[in-house]
């Protein structure tokens, strides 16, 4: 995963803080009544997420306020953005545990538990490439609320008649609106990070500041988190857009 950005709240996480795997799925809760005669009645309640952990090692020289701001994310227990890849959670910090083995290398373990899944989605497994692609352009822009970024020229040229037509100039210019909402995306999620790596939540002098300051990185963190699972979308749709038919 070292090439995929993860977020939790306020925290971008980077380097060796990057887990090599993130567990995903769960169970499908059910209320299960024995009958006479051996016979079943089996009501569907729901689905039950799994909790959500992964480990990793803060290093450098800011290692040890990383690990506090983390602890501190804990001890707050407020529902946090976590996104990577094309995942988007709201989730619960719920456990946090480091070991401190020297101010340059703490390695750490972080469990959320979920409160909402923020992409459950429902696709057409029918949908041709071509289409697909232009249904991932679609649910990108869904999360891209307050950017300057706009997907208005990707879609147009997704749209024309031979855009998942190899060879065509319509496939031509489809794939290049793509890779330009690519760039545009890494510049704008870059600059965006170097804004939330510089919160400081250990330089708050009370409580109260503490929650201010935690109020502001979230919701900062909110349209970095937006613009992760947007990038994943167009992503997918640029992939997709390769493996169309020739």
């Amino acid at each position: 995963m070292a090439d995929i950005a993860l977020l939790l709240g306020p925290v971008v996480f980077q380097d060796f803080e990057v887990p090599a795997r993130i567990n995903i799925g769960g169970a499908q809760r059910v209320a299960l009544h024995r009958l006479i005669g051996g016979a079943r009645v089996i009501d569907s309640l729901g689905r039950d997420d799994s909790e959500l952990r992964f480990e990793g090692v803060f290093s450098g020289q800011d290692a040890t306020l990383r690990a506090r701001t983390l602890d501190q994310l804990r001890a707050a227990g407020a529902p946090l953005p976590l996104t990577w890849d094309v995942f988007y959670y709201t989730a619960i910090l719920t456990r946090f545990e480091a070991d401190y083995r020297n101010a340059w290398w703490i390695p750490f373990r972080v469990a959320c538990t979920v409160v909402r899944d923020e992409t459950a989605v429902s696709l057409d497994v029918a949908l041709s490439l071509g289409d697909s692609a232009l249904s991932d352009v679609s649910h990108a822009i869904t999360w891209m609320a307050g950017t300057d970024l706009g997907l208005t020229a990707a879609q147009s040229a997704l749209s024309a008649p031979s855009a998942a037509v190899r060879g065509t100039a319509d496939y031509a210019g489809a794939q290049g609106s793509l890779a330009a909402v690519q760039s545009a995306f890494s510049q704008t999620m870059s600059s965006t990070e170097v804004t939330l790596n510089s919160t400081n939540l250990g330089s708050a002098s009370s409580a109260s500041d503490t929650i201010a300051t935690l109020g502001t990185a979230v919701l900062s963190s909110q349209q970095l988190a937006g613009l992760a699972i947007a990038s994943g979308y167009v992503g997918r749709a640029a992939s997709n857009l390769a493996s169309a038919s020739t």
